[in-house]
């Protein structure tokens, strides 16, 4: 067991490639060539993440492509612009490759466990017709992983502050406890199509990167931040 964790927490040497600023250039581009042009001539329904594309029609790169795809320039606009503020940070601080590969885990896992409440609801339908493939429950967007980012940034500067509205100051530990519990409710309520689950599970994902990727528990960071 030592030697297994041993492999899986060998660190990437250091290095910072603006990763970050890459990614989000990548998603307004892919924005960008679906909504005002004709160069991609396939269905975005290709690309999200949905159980009739992935479980039944073996799309297996759903997981990864579904974060690159948005509903709308404000959904895209707000999951680019908490990328900005803390994936930065978070990649400065621990080197491009394990940024990226703390990004597409926890984008890769939140999106998993999504098409499984998918599927055990049955939260999906296959339309009839001509259509090769159409889906009536699809999930997109980057917000899982960005919530996991939000975590680590947390994790990494348990001391910061972060202005809510640009007026009130929070402490980055409690702003990631609150944004839980809003989740958390919110996902009782109907009034939305936001799949908050997936948000809940970005959190729970990059927690327990942390604790296996890295040997750190989050919860002890928080409490001797608190303590000094």
């Amino acid at each position: 067991m030592n030697n297994v964790l041993s492999k899986i927490r060998t660190p990437f040497r250091y290095t910072f490639k603006n990763a970050t600023i890459a990614l989000i250039i990548i998603n307004f581009a892919v924005f960008f060539l679906y909504n005002f042009t004709n160069l991609i001539p396939i269905s975005e329904d290709f690309f999200s993440l949905n159980v009739i594309g992935f479980v039944y029609r073996k799309f297996i790169w759903q997981p990864v492509t579904y974060m690159f795809m948005h509903a709308n320039f404000a959904h895209l606009f707000s999951n680019m612009l908490g990328l900005f503020f803390f994936g930065l940070q978070v990649e400065r601080a621990v080197g491009t490759k394990e940024f990226l590969l703390l990004y597409f885990v926890i984008g890769i896992l939140s999106g998993l466990f999504s098409v499984a409440v998918f599927y055990a609801l049955g939260t999906y339908q296959m339309q009839l017709g001509y259509q090769p493939y159409a889906f009536i429950t699809q999930l997109i967007g980057a917000s899982g992983a960005i919530y996991g980012i939000l975590l680590a940034f947390a994790v990494i500067f348990p001391k910061s502050r972060i202005y809510v509205w640009f007026v009130l100051p929070v402490p980055a530990p409690v702003l990631v406890l609150v944004y839980a519990l809003i989740e958390f409710f919110a996902q009782f309520s109907r009034t939305s199509n936001v799949a908050h689950y997936t948000h809940l599970a970005g959190f729970v994902a990059a927690f327990f990167y942390f604790i296996v990727r890295m040997g750190i528990n989050p919860i002890k960071v928080w409490k001797d931040a608190f303590r000094k």
